[in-house]
């Protein structure tokens, strides 16, 4: 009975996210259509912190609770929850994504964001290799890089220029488009939580290890908004959003949630990492050698990081 109750919630916590979703993308497409904000900023801005929040609400929570004592297991939760995810969001993600519609990548995210989040993820492996924690001082560290990528980001939205729109068209009320993003985004953090919450537990029943759930379980479940808004972004064609929230929340993930939980508690690093902190790099490699020539990320390189993870998933299957 308890595990229908589980099921029942994981379902109703995924119907949140994907009408969430569905007016978070609304309200921030309308929002740069308004002010003439490019939609890639957008992606990798207001849409990238607001999916980004499920993975800051679980870390920083697990450091207020007392992540760096004995209970080992919420340790491997918080750290897996970072990796998991940006494992996922580029090889599940963006590879749905790109099977569903082909991606069209920006210059300036092949030049600057993707080596830019391939940096910081190398940055963290180093911090977390050196002496198995991420200290505050290395926390303050990738503090320092988050707001010098804000400031990318703000300098960016000033040298470019707005699309012309192609045609008149009405447009929504900018209280109605802030509603939308508002609310949108109150659904996708209230349905992640409640789906986390209830998979992790199904996971707990099921007897499985707790780095296994960080980096499956719970990894999926905050990335879960990634995926509905990316999806839900490639379909509306949005292209820019669907590949601006990825590429910005895994360097939200990194530079902000792991930047953070560690001023508040240095964050253990198990060497068991190592090898997902290595499989997450190789990810983002990956993805800059699929956009590299194209300029977008087709069908083809969507299906081989499909493949990826398969690959990955077997095995933390068989180490698990």
């Amino acid at each position: 009975m308890e595990v229908l109750l589980q099921i029942l919630l994981v379902v109703v916590g995924f119907a949140m996210l994907v009408k969430g979703a569905d007016w978070f993308v609304d309200g921030a497409a309308g929002i740069a259509e308004r002010f003439g904000i490019p939609q890639l900023v957008i992606g990798l801005t207001i849409v990238a912190m607001g999916t980004s929040a499920p993975e800051a609400a679980v870390s920083i929570s697990a450091a207020f609770k007392g992540a760096a004592d004995a209970a080992k297991g919420t340790v491997d939760i918080t750290i897996g929850n970072v990796v998991g995810s940006n494992i996922l969001n580029i090889l599940i993600i963006l590879g749905l994504t790109a099977v569903i519609a082909a991606v069209a990548v920006q210059r300036s995210t092949i030049r600057y964001e993707i080596p830019f989040m391939i940096g910081v993820t190398v940055l963290l492996l180093i911090f977390g290799m050196t002496g198995n924690v991420v200290s505050r001082l290395e926390g303050l560290i990738l503090w320092v890089f988050f707001i010098v990528y804000i400031i990318y980001l703000y300098r960016m939205t000033k040298n470019q220029k707005p699309e012309e729109e192609e045609e008149k068209k009405e447009k929504a009320g900018v209280w109605r488009l802030l509603l939308f993003i508002l609310v949108g985004l109150a659904l996708v953090v209230v349905g992640s939580d409640v789906t986390v919450d209830a998979a992790t537990k199904i996971a707990e029943i099921a007897g499985l290890s707790p780095k296994f759930i960080g980096l499956t379980i719970i990894a999926l479940g905050t990335s879960l908004p990634e995926l509905v808004t990316s999806v839900s972004a490639a379909r509306k064609g949005k292209a820019d959003i669907a590949i601006g929230n990825i590429v910005g929340s895994n360097i939200m993930n990194i530079l902000f949630v792991v930047g953070t939980t560690s001023l508040i508690l240095p964050v253990p690093f198990s060497s068991g990492f190592v090898t997902d902190m290595g499989i997450a790099i190789a990810a983002a490699v990956l993805l800059l050698l699929c956009v590299f020539r194209k300029k977008k990320l087709d069908r083809a390189g969507g299906l081989i990081m499909l493949l990826g993870y398969a690959a990955y998933f077997v095995y933390l299957c068989v180490g698990k």
